[in-house]
């Protein structure tokens, strides 16, 4: 502020501005560097103040509109206008505790009319009232507000607790529906590749059946010309009991079936096979019937 003083001058620092008075009444101002008074004509140096910014917090506890209690953390950046120190070094003796004075007036002017999350997401525009304000009272005064910051808005423990729990519920809950709609399509797929993979069997089904019956046929009519005299009903009688002695020795062989009773006896072989043929008949006379 002051790097030397005495009673025909001072120096005075940069950055800062010294307030001459003369029998008590303000002179002039003093500008950085050596001046020189006339102690015998009553000149002194009354002061001397900084123009650099200075920076001012402010804690604002009030009320927003859905009644939660919320405190702001408010940064006021100022300087002495240099021109207009006489009038800053005069008419204000606490300037700190006029532009707080006016900041909690603001403040609890406008955030009672705002929810907590318009308060979030408006604290700019809270900001900018606050600083319109201010500009206006404390420039006729030689100060000029540079900028205001809302650092922090916060709310009370149970409310930030509570908001956090909500946050928590929402997030958890669409988690949920993305899991949902995942297991939906994996329920989806399965169905889809299930619904395939039948349809396929089923197309292997019946071409193994056309091919058995195209064997079946092949055979007949090869035995038939081989040996003669024979006719196709007894050629099927011969492959008939041949494939109902395969089956009975692939039940012996296998380890995994259960018991199994089959009525056997000399004349059983000679039912199966009537049971096929009629079987045979039938599904013929129908194809017949719907042609």
């Amino acid at each position: 502020m002051v790097s030397a003083y005495f009673v025909f001058g001072a120096c005075i620092d940069q950055a800062s501005v010294g307030v001459v008075e003369k029998w008590g009444r303000f002179l002039r101002l003093a500008s950085p560097g050596l001046n020189f008074f006339n102690p015998f004509a009553g000149e002194c140096l009354a002061g001397v103040l900084s123009t650099r910014v200075c920076s001012l917090e402010v804690r604002v506890e009030t009320k927003t509109k859905d009644n939660v209690f919320v405190q702001l953390l408010c940064s006021i950046q100022y300087r002495i206008v240099k021109e207009s120190a006489d009038d800053a070094f005069y008419e204000l003796q606490n300037p700190q505790e006029q532009i707080q004075a006016y900041v909690f007036d603001v403040v609890r002017a406008l955030v009672p009319r705002m929810n907590l999350d318009e308060l979030f997401e408006q604290k700019g525009e809270v900001a900018k009232a606050v600083l319109e304000e201010l500009e206006k009272v404390m420039g006729a005064y030689g100060y000029n507000i540079e900028q205001i910051l809302i650092i922090d808005v916060i709310p009370d423990p149970s409310v930030r607790k509570a908001m956090n729990e909500i946050n928590a519920a929402q997030r958890l809950q669409l988690a949920s529906v993305y899991k949902g709609e995942a297991e939906k399509v994996l329920l989806v797929k399965k169905a889809e590749a299930e619904a395939e993979a039948k349809y396929l069997a089923g197309v292997g089904v019946a071409k193994q059946r056309q091919a058995i019956t195209d064997g079946l046929r092949e055979n007949i009519v090869n035995f038939s010309h081989s040996v003669s005299g024979t006719s196709a009903k007894e050629v099927m009688d011969l492959i008939m009991v041949t494939q109902y002695f395969d089956t009975l020795k692939d039940l012996g062989n296998s380890s995994q079936n259960t018991t199994v009773f089959i009525p056997h006896g000399p004349g059983h072989v000679r039912d199966v096979t009537e049971q096929v043929r009629n079987g045979m008949m039938e599904a013929a006379s129908t194809n017949l019937i719907d042609q």
